[in-house]
């Protein structure tokens, strides 16, 4: 494997690790979950589900476009 393959993984690996640390972040509102009510906790754990499948979407529409 040449470097710039081996770079480019590792950029992407990065990348998506960050994406996914942001939506963590933006669905629980920057909150922990201690400090959250019972009802913050129940939207936050739908925001995140909700992410997720947005994201399962965009890869699947990914592999028809190409």
């Amino acid at each position: 494997m040449d470097l710039n393959r081996l770079f480019g993984m590792l950029t992407r690996m990065f990348i998506s690790s960050a994406v996914n640390a942001g939506i963590e972040h933006a669905a629980s509102k920057g909150k922990s979950e201690a400090e959250m009510t019972p009802e913050e906790r129940q939207q936050a754990r739908e925001a995140k589900q909700t992410a997720k499948k947005a994201q399962k979407m965009l890869r699947l529409g990914r592999r028809f476009l190409r």
